[in-house]
């Protein structure tokens, strides 16, 4: 299954924002990577903006350009906000789910968790990181994998940050118990300007 493999603080560093997590190559240095880092001109242009803005959001959810186009595609044709519910679609994959629960430290982490079959909806083991999960669907570690230590070691630091989710430490179940409006998803992207660019 395809996905970004390359390194992680670059990226972090080409967008100057820790998207992958606590970084201390972006507060060590605050510039681009690469040998012209440091002198690469400031104005950009309004594509080279917005481009930034959609790979930033890419990076962020761990999804590859087809999957995220696709994606748009869908929330423009759903009502509301465009750049809204797309982040509420990212918001919905089950892997961003699990990572929001706790139950994994990163996205990366909760990807392989779900491809591994140590996760379940609604009772019934799921193995695809993009499948959306829907309010009310209560996501759970498979009882033969309570006992790994990834899961634990990530359970024992997890503070319940979110209103719209829900978690069950005895049981190592959760929920996500509505979609999150706008306001509730701290991810620092600017989902207007993915709109703008995809409606050229």
């Amino acid at each position: 299954m395809a996905r970004y493999r390359g390194p992680k603080a670059k990226i972090a560093r080409r967008f100057n924002d820790p998207i992958f997590g606590p970084s201390k190559a972006v507060s060590k240095k605050p510039y681009g990577p690469g040998q012209h880092g440091r002198g690469r001109r400031r104005k950009q242009s309004e594509y080279a903006i917005q481009l930034i803005e959609k790979q930033k959001a890419k990076y962020t959810y761990g999804v590859l350009e087809r999957q995220f186009r696709n994606l748009f595609d869908k929330a423009s044709r759903k009502s509301g906000i465009t750049g809204e519910v797309l982040l509420q679609l990212l918001e919905s994959r089950l892997d961003n789910v699990v990572f929001r629960l706790g139950i994994a430290p990163t996205r990366r982490a909760a990807r392989q968790l779900v491809l591994h079959k140590h996760i379940t909806v609604d009772g019934v083991v799921v193995n695809i990181p993009s499948f959306t999960v829907k309010a009310g669907s209560v996501i759970a570690v498979r009882e033969k994998s309570k006992s790994l230590e990834a899961i634990t070691n990530s359970l024992a630091v997890r503070a319940n940050r979110y209103g719209w989710m829900e978690w069950d430490n005895s049981q190592m179940a959760g929920k996500m118990t509505n979609v999150p409006a706008r306001e509730d998803i701290p991810e620092n992207i600017n989902e207007q300007l993915i709109v703008e660019l995809y409606s050229k």
